[in-house]
């Protein structure tokens, strides 16, 4: 064995042992979730003064549902104020002037406030919008969510202790059954709410905010230090409030629906986003966990929660050495066995699907075998915003565009949909890297290493045909 060869082995088993770690985590916060006891609620005394929050950008399809929406909650107009926070450019400004005019007259206290510049883009007009605010709670709505009309009355009933800071609600999904994206998005997000912000929000663990369908105390923000500007300013503002004392909490009992993208390059884009605000927070807050008073537990999940889309970069150095390291005969019967332990992964999420949906759980496993190709086909897209935020520590906040009620059929022919993005060249190489290295995995008779393989190399197919497909009219 020469010395380049050895280097190859020791970084894929590192690789491999990190790897393990992040995927061995799940387990741990799967255990802690069905542990979980969800919060004690209490009667309202009597209703706060609370700020509703609508931050829109370019949001045609969909901004005057929201508005209904938040107009229709059961809340006493005398002590609720509604904020438009739009920063549009195009036909938005005007459908959301009329719907806010409109519901003016009917007695309602709904402001419109527009910028013209997006500094901060949409942190800056959460920050802009609380100056003005009046609420000694803040609720805050992306531009494709419909609360139901209990929402407030239902989320307020949670905050039972006055270092509660935030309420975060799960998500719901008016488009989940449109597409096998779809379905693997939905399925996805289920996961995080109903396992990761289980396990956190009922223990000494960090949760987070996420963005949208949550309910804020003031007081918290304004300790926490307000909202700073970062591709996941819900992020950030979560460890910030944390570090300071108060506590954030999910109820998975309240549910907000929302519409998940229909387009890849839109969930892409999304996806891009959430990896690099993530590796932002990462770089900002490392030394601030690592000498912190907090337990030793709470600071480890800190730091994976941060890093955590640091596995998709490992899965493509991984997937990229193996068959170099088959190929020049290396016993790998060790290293199979663990990545053969990580594939009982599968077995794990799928009794994970059947305890939460119970009589429902086998109508979710496609939806699963095609959030198992979303997974492996997004770690270039993933790994892309990660070397970016490493070299470059900012960048634009791109909005997800959203196509509204009606618009699954035609959405192609609509506006805001996204141009090809060049990356499914490099996914569909990858993906005929994947025969290569299956064929080599067969010839060597390392046939532990056949189904991550296989999913990977499907994954990264199935990303690539999509853009291909979604983009033909480009």
């Amino acid at each position: 064995m020469n010395s380049f060869s050895f280097l190859l082995l020791l970084i894929f088993t590192s690789v491999s042992w990190i790897i393990f770690i992040y995927s061995a985590n799940f387990y741990y916060l799967l255990i802690k979730s069905f542990n979980s006891k969800e919060l004690r609620k209490k009667e309202l005394e009597a209703y706060p003064i609370l700020t509703i929050q609508l931050p829109l950008y370019n949001e045609r399809y969909v901004a005057r549902r929201l508005i209904d929406s938040i107009c229709s909650l059961d809340y006493p107009k005398d002590r609720l104020e509604i904020q438009v926070l739009d920063d549009s450019t195009d036909i938005t400004k005007d459908i959301c002037k009329e719907a806010v005019e409109e519901y003016r007259k009917k007695g309602y206290e709904i402001y419109y406030i527009h910028r013209e510049k997006r500094k901060g883009f949409k942190a800056g007009a959460l920050r802009e919008g609380l100056k003005k605010a009046k609420g000694d709670f803040i609720a805050i709505f992306d531009a494709d969510f419909i609360p139901p009309k209990g929402f407030l009355k239902d989320i307020l009933r949670y905050f039972n202790d006055e270092k509660i800071g935030m309420i975060q609600a799960r998500w719901g999904y008016v488009n989940e059954n449109y597409s096998s994206l779809t379905r693997a998005q939905a399925l996805d997000l289920d996961l995080h709410f109903f396992v990761e912000q289980k396990a956190r929000s009922s223990s000494e663990l960090f949760m987070n905010f996420n963005g949208t369908a949550g309910v804020w105390r003031r007081k918290c923000i304004e300790e926490a230090g307000g909202w700073e500007d970062n591709l996941t300013e819900d992020l950030d503002l979560s460890f910030r409030a944390q570090l300071k004392g108060w506590k954030l909490a999910f109820v998975s009992s309240i549910v907000c629906n929302s519409e998940l993208p229909v387009q890849i390059n839109a969930s892409k884009r999304q996806r891009y986003r959430w990896a690099f605000g993530s590796i932002q927070c990462s770089i900002k807050f490392l030394d601030r966990i690592i000498f912190s008073p907090l337990p030793l537990i709470t600071k480890f999940q800190a730091l994976l929660q941060l890093t955590r889309h640091m596995i998709y970069p490992l899965l493509i150095l991984q997937f990229l050495l193996l068959p170099f390291l088959m190929k020049l005969g290396f016993s790998l019967n060790s290293l199979g066995a663990l990545i053969s332990s990580l594939l009982l992964g599968p077995l794990i999420y799928i009794i994970t699907i059947r305890k939460i949906w119970k009589d429902e759980w086998l109508k979710k496993l496609p939806a699963y075998f095609f959030l198992l190709l979303l997974g492996g086909g997004m770690a270039l897209i993933n790994t892309k915003a990660i070397i970016e935020a490493l070299i470059f520590r900012k960048a634009s906040f791109l909005r997800t565009p959203k196509f509204g009620d009606g618009a699954l059929s035609y959405w192609k022919n609509r506006s805001y949909v996204l141009p090809f993005t060049h990356t499914a060249f490099l996914e569909l190489l990858l993906a005929l890297y994947g025969i290569l290295a299956f064929f080599i995995a067969i010839i060597t008779r390392n046939f532990f290493f056949l189904p991550y393989i296989t999913l990977m190399s499907l994954g990264f197919f199935y990303v690539a045909f999509l853009t291909f497909l979604h983009s033909k009219n480009d």
